[in-house]
């Protein structure tokens, strides 16, 4: 048997609550494995043979201990603007579709996830599937491959998860199980309420005025936590909240940021910020230009705010600019757009590297990838080898510049600016050192170098939810 996770709205906790489930079953000596038919997030991973797939999908087969694989999340969107999403089918660009077209597709799309979930079902056992937003969205019932139709195809048991820190949990639950497809009530057998800040037990009384009206009975009352887990989508970035530590490094927040999750390491050991195009970029230490889906939308954007001028402002002052993918592409010369990434056109880059991007094929590089920093000062001969990932369209050719890693990016002659296709960099805890330390010691400050080994963050999830949610029926739920 398997389970189906679902919410009362998007951002109520279900990637976490799926991670969760994962791991307190693996270490019980249950086979699982993660599953959501259809994703909408800029945040994404690849997988070992090229595939892309949402990130929470990654997080959960992490979680789950096993490898990440397109099975797991088979459709993902990737929003362009103007209500077009590129989807990625299996792990690769299927086609651009405005929203209105992509329902025609959903008889298509539903059988392919039911074929994923079959063929995970066939190799792990028991699968644990996440649904999308929330459950309740009546007006998409008869579309709605991530959970409606997918339930009803599937028939499997249901956890309903709930977000108190929104405020209205009663009409939340109460709300989402009247409006449930009459044959979809029966099935759902438990409910979480997440997200409680102080102590669960003042909520008993809630418990059971929840457990009275819906005839469900709760599970448990997950408090708040702060675990370094990577975010979903964008609805994360409302959630960071800056540290007060020494060193204060802006991420630009590009209109179509993508894989901020590349700077999740490095939010710990800084205040980092993500800072909204137009805003001042005076009093940072370093500046980091990040992934997009639309780069020269964006570059457009930054252009039109101000916020290239501001760039150029830290360059001359010394301070330390870096582009990851779309941002190492608008730090060059030249973006050349033939037809593939927007308007067919050329358009003039930062002109910090001395680069070219040539966006002419459809066709996007998905790959994992080993690099060694190439021995630039100050901060790239410091990094030496680390891993990552590689989500592009677009071929970048370097000028006279240096190279900034074997194989990939360009850096300056001073090596303040540098570039490169590969997300994850700055969550190599070797990467984080190289650049905190020049930072630190530029400020004449004491550093303490990040530990090369973390502690495994699924571990105390999984503790978290163990000492709050009933896990022994929730065991009995997927074992049935």
């Amino acid at each position: 048997m398997s389970l189906f996770v679902v919410g009362t709205s998007s951002h109520a906790g279900k990637s976490v609550t799926v991670a969760a489930i994962c791991r307190c079953l693996v270490r019980r000596g249950i086979s699982v494995a993660p599953f959501k038919s259809q994703n909408m997030s800029l945040n994404s991973f690849v997988t070992e043979d090229g595939g892309e797939i949402g990130m929470a999908q990654a997080m959960q087969a992490f979680a789950a201990r096993v490898p990440p694989t397109t099975d797991m999340n088979p459709v993902l969107l990737k929003p362009k603007g103007d209500c077009v999403s590129q989807v990625i089918l299996h792990g690769h660009p299927y086609k651009d579709v405005p929203i209105a077209d992509y329902y025609r597709e959903t008889p298509f799309l539903l059988n392919e996830a039911l074929e994923a979930f079959e063929r995970l079902r066939e190799t792990y056992g028991q699968v644990v599937i996440e649904g999308a937003g929330g459950a309740a969205e009546v007006n998409l019932y008869d579309r709605d491959i991530a959970n409606t139709q997918l339930a009803l195809a599937l028939r499997l048991p249901m956890i309903l998860v709930a977000d108190i820190e929104r405020g209205g949990v009663f009409a939340q639950v109460y709300g989402t199980m009247q409006l449930l497809p009459k044959e979809l009530q029966p099935l759902v057998k438990g409910i979480i309420i997440n997200k409680f800040r102080g102590d669960p037990d003042i909520f008993a009384s809630g418990v059971k005025i929840i457990e009275d009206i819906t005839g469900v009975p709760v599970l448990g009352v997950v408090p708040w936590f702060s675990i370094a887990l990577p975010s979903e989508d964008s609805l994360s970035i409302g959630d960071k909240k800056s540290t007060d530590l020494p060193i204060r490094i802006a991420v630009i927040r590009l209109p179509h940021i993508s894989n901020f999750t590349d700077f999740e390491l490095l939010e710990q050991h800084a205040a980092v910020e993500y800072v909204p195009i137009g805003s001042s970029l005076d009093g940072y230490d370093c500046v980091i230009l990040p992934g997009t889906k639309n780069t020269v939308d964006d570059l457009a954007a930054l252009r039109g705010s101000g916020t290239d001028h501001a760039l150029q402002r830290c360059r001359k002052a010394g301070i330390p600019v870096i582009g990851i993918c779309g941002g190492y592409q608008m730090l060059g010369r030249e973006l050349v757009d033939e037809g593939f990434e927007s308007t067919i056109g050329t358009y003039a880059g930062l002109c910090l590297l001395d680069c070219v991007t040539r966006f002419a094929s459809y066709d996007k590089n998905t790959t994992q990838v080993h690099r060694t920093a190439n021995p630039v000062p100050p901060i790239l001969s410091c990094i030496g080898e680390v891993t990552g990932y590689e989500i592009h369209m677009g071929v970048t050719q370097r000028g006279d510049d240096r190279e900034a890693f074997i194989g990939d990016g360009v850096a300056s002659a001073d090596g303040l600016v540098f570039g490169t296709y590969m997300h994850g960099l700055f969550l190599n805890p070797q990467a984080v050192n190289a650049l905190l330390s020049y930072l630190y010691k530029k400020r004449g400050l004491p550093f303490e170098p990040v530990p090369s080994c973390g502690v495994d963050p699924y571990e105390a999830l999984a503790d978290a939810f163990e000492a709050h949610v009933d896990m022994d029926r929730i065991t009995a739920l997927v074992k049935e």
